[in-house]
């Protein structure tokens, strides 16, 4: 049934007191107590003490986190009046009465019930049906501690009963005075209804702690100083940030008049009058601070009210800083030069190059074929540089018209032209502010358009269209082209002194042509990617497929390259990248081998020299992606057995 520890605890399985409580007077309720817990499958732990005892008991679960006690009787009141978490005391039902007065009525006709307020109250629920079931005198007493319990059944017997039901305590004393007696039982409908009861008043309670526990994180974390008084003007509310603006400590404030407290304040005129005061500037000490005051108004009645305020130096830098990441919002450099894949000696330079460009503030001009990479580098030269955690605004010149593309640089404002925003607009200049913009193809920038970026060039301003106000902007020009410059220069199609003014760190890319050292590097970074991003496995590409891309003049660049992997992963059958899904991606696009601008002698020993290089690089990957496994590999290579060994013998005269 259970278990009775040697402090008189009954505990169930390893379970340490949980939130809820029984603590009972004697061990028959207990038993039922247990019986009723096990059935409803809750976890629950039990203390059986009465008087004393249990308020013993009941302070040591507070002590051991209970948040609500069940109890009975005397020792219910008891431990009411002195814990300070609820106490549900279980009622006695209907039918433990009945049930006491049959067994009762078998010694006498005259019955006297001894029992506390709970106990009364049910008897007069069910006396009329007594009355009428049973022929005896039934008198009730009502004591109020456990002094009184032998006063008053004296008084009962004086008045002829010569029975008597009650709790444990009254049993007690009954058997000291040899007086007949009946316990009155607690059932275990009574029991279970007590649980449930106390299970709601849990659930409420946790409901409000909850919404005390976030009401308190959201005052104590808040960017306002946050304070509230009571309708006496007492202070129940002072945040951290109000503490650290007025330098008063929580202990110094809190249940202190808000006039003692805070200078210049008018929390109580509007405790007074009920109206709120808003945006007002208050003066506390030195701190200027803006307030918000409202009266907390319930039912009509004021019953308090709350102030807001911050310092109006920190709003001024907060709307700042708010403006400066609303302007970057989208305009952020995300490649650095780790991100530029390649070691050859061609691109190597160039990185070193541009890493020195970081370092300065002039103004570069990017020039390279389509598809190099020059976007990349701009954005890396932005991030070394000492503007990298500033703004980076990137425009294609070519990609808007002449009106469209002048309003997105120097901005508008309110009224401008015909279809101008509300308000105006603010330009990518502006947006640039203390960081870098890129302005790529700038070859294709309109002659108006090229005087008036001369203009923000030489004199670090600009001027909204349709405005005549002017803003000073301090922004570092990357540009870049893939036409011949200064050809345009020569046929009056590009300012000469823009291109000065452009030109003056010049940063050329090497096409992919003249840098086939990076291709297997590059090759092997895209298929990775692609793959995954795809979601398709490949395992690696064969040493015929990589010479037939070595072989390729690339036009397209790194660009063409990557968009030409990513068809060769979609097209792959197997896990192998092998010629016939390179014929197959090759299709629609030039095939020319060696361009007609690498046709010599020297670039083809050069092609043959980097495929060689390739081949040997590739053989040793998979070598060891495969552990040695020579079939496994040259299944993976897409070549024969005896074909991966002549391969592999020359490979070590060559090392000789």
């Amino acid at each position: 049934m259970y278990n009775i520890l040697k402090d008189n605890v009954i505990n169930w399985g390893d379970t340490m007191i949980g939130k809820i409580v029984f603590v009972v007077p004697d061990e028959k309720v207990a038993a039922t107590a247990e019986e009723v817990i096990h059935e409803l499958n809750e976890d629950i732990e039990v203390y059986r003490g009465s008087f004393s005892e249990g308020l013993k008991y009941a302070r040591l679960a507070v002590c051991n986190g209970a948040n609500l006690i069940i109890s009975r009787g005397g020792t219910g009141n008891l431990i009411k009046r002195n814990v300070e978490i609820p106490v549900i005391e279980i009622e006695f039902g209907s039918y433990d009465v009945i049930n006491s007065i049959h067994k009762a009525i078998q010694y006498s006709n005259m019955i006297g019930i001894v029992g506390f307020s709970g106990l009364s109250l049910t008897y007069k629920k069910v006396s009329s049906i007594l009355e009428k079931t049973f022929s005896a005198k039934i008198i009730t007493t009502t004591i109020k501690s456990e002094r009184e319990i032998e006063h008053h059944i004296t008084n009962l017997y004086l008045l002829g009963c010569r029975v008597f039901i009650g709790g444990q305590a009254v049993m007690d004393v009954l058997d000291r005075l040899g007086y007949a007696g009946v316990l009155i039982e607690t059932g275990k409908e009574a029991i279970a209804e007590a649980i449930s009861y106390a299970k709601g008043i849990m659930e409420v309670q946790m409901i409000e702690k909850e919404k005390a526990a976030i009401l308190k994180s959201i005052i104590d974390f808040a960017y306002d100083g946050i304070l509230g008084i009571d309708k006496n003007g007492l202070i129940t509310v002072f945040n951290p940030v109000a503490e650290k603006i007025t330098g008063v400590v929580y202990n110094h404030a809190i249940e202190k008049s808000v006039d003692d407290v805070i200078e210049n304040t008018r929390m109580i005129q509007v405790l007074k009058t009920g109206i709120p005061e808003l945006g007002e500037i208050q003066q506390i000490g030195n701190t200027s601070i803006v307030t918000n005051r409202v009266p907390i108004v319930v039912e009509g009645e004021i019953l308090g009210a709350v102030a807001t305020f911050q310092e109006i130096e920190k709003i001024q830098k907060m709307e700042t800083q708010i403006r400066k990441k609303l302007l970057a919002k989208g305009h952020i450099a995300k490649t650095t030069f780790d991100d530029i894949k390649g070691k050859s000696k061609e691109i190597l330079k160039t990185k070193e190059k541009a890493r020195l460009y970081a370092g300065v503030d002039s103004t570069v001009l990017i020039l390279g074929e389509t598809g190099t990479g020059k976007e990349l580098f701009a954005q890396s030269i932005h991030n070394a540089s000492l503007r990298g955690d500033k703004p980076f605004v990137a425009v294609n010149c070519a990609a808007l018209p002449e009106n469209l593309l002048e309003s997105e640089l120097f901005g508008y404002v309110e009224g401008a032209f015909t279809g101008a925003r509300k308000g105006g607009k603010i330009g990518l200049f502006e947006l640039a502010h203390r960081g870098t913009i890129f302005l790529d193809e700038i070859s294709e920038m309109s002659p108006n358009l090229q005087a008036r970026f001369l203009r923000v060039l030489q004199e670090k301003e600009v001027v909204r269209l349709g405005d005549d106000k002017i803003i000073p902007v301090d922004v570092r020009v990357i540009a870049a082209t893939n036409r011949d410059l200064y050809k345009f220069v020569e046929e009056g199609e590009f300012r000469e002194d823009l291109f000065y003014r452009l030109c003056v760190l010049r940063l050329d890319i090497p096409p992919l042509r003249q840098r086939k050292d990076d291709l297997y590097e590059l090759v092997s970074y895209f298929l990775y990617e692609k793959s995954k991003l795809l979601n398709i496995r490949i395992k690696g590409i064969s040493s015929e497929s990589i010479a037939k891309i070595v072989l390729y003049d690339w036009p397209g660049n790194v660009r063409q390259l990557e968009n030409f992997l990513e068809r060769c992963v979609v097209l792959c059958a197997g896990d192998v990248i092998n010629v016939d899904v390179i014929d197959e991606a090759i299709i629609g696009i030039p095939t020319h081998i060696n361009g007609t601008e690498d046709t010599d002698k020297e670039v083809q020993n050069s092609n043959r020299g980097v495929l060689k290089h390739i081949e040997n690089e590739t053989i040793k990957n998979i070598l060891e992606e495969t552990n040695g496994n020579k079939s496994l590999a040259a299944e993976r290579l897409g070549i024969s057995v005896t074909t991966l060994w002549r391969r592999l013998k020359n490979m070590e005269g060559s090392e000789e």
